[in-house]
């Protein structure tokens, strides 16, 4: 079972996320936390699989509670899918920079919801596909000088693909590659980039002007 914290500051969100969640055969609730303190002492002492963390909490909101939970630094970080009503970019550049492993908007629907969730578990992330080009488009100015010498010409056309949104499987059908291969590719950038996720990897190619 996937076992889901969920950590928002209005009751019936936390209601609808937990039914979405509790209606999936291989997930449960494990905790609801109604404010930023409540989130991270929650998830420190029954380690969820994924928290889903809004960031408009009260008493600490939710982009430092990810710092504390999954940001720079910390040893044993948890999986951590942002889902906020607001998409201001300096919002997504600071989950994306402490580690958030997915960036929802609120009305993305169930469907994506649940994706984020398995993609978090995984090691893949998801951003909602409303935003995705148009919020890591903004982080790209200004762009800083990109030596490619560090990347291969493959692992520089993955890079590309996944910050464009595209799933293993559909890079590897992009680039007549398998799936196992891409994967690979992607655990030698990680490497490379020092980037603990997917996420991470596109913002940091868009933030290079390598996707246009």
């Amino acid at each position: 079972m996937i076992r889901v914290l969920i950590a928002d500051d209005q009751a019936m969100v936390r209601t609808g996320f937990g039914m979405i969640i509790g209606a999936q055969s291989d997930m449960e609730v494990v905790g609801e936390a109604a404010d930023g303190v409540q989130a991270v002492e929650l998830a420190r002492r029954v380690r969820p699989d994924v928290v889903l963390l809004d960031i408009r909490m009260p008493r600490l909101d939710g982009l430092e509670a990810l710092r504390l939970l999954a940001g720079p630094g910390v040893a044993d970080p948890v999986r951590v899918v942002v889902v906020t009503t607001f998409d201001l970019d300096e919002y997504v550049h600071t989950a994306l920079s402490n580690g958030a492993c997915g960036f929802l908007l609120k009305d993305s629907g169930p469907a994506l919801l649940v994706e984020a969730v398995r993609a978090a578990v995984s090691g893949d992330a998801l951003i909602s596909p409303s935003i995705t080009v148009r919020l890591l488009e903004r982080l790209s100015s200004p762009a800083p000088a990109f030596d490619d010498a560090a990347l291969s010409p493959r692992e520089l056309d993955v890079v590309k693909l996944v910050a464009r949104g595209l799933t293993n499987a559909e890079i590897a059908a992009r680039l007549f590659i398998a799936v196992g291969t891409v994967k690979t590719h992607l655990a030698s950038v990680q490497m490379k980039l020092t980037a603990r996720n997917r996420v991470e990897i596109a913002a940091w190619a868009w933030e290079r002007r390598l996707v246009g």
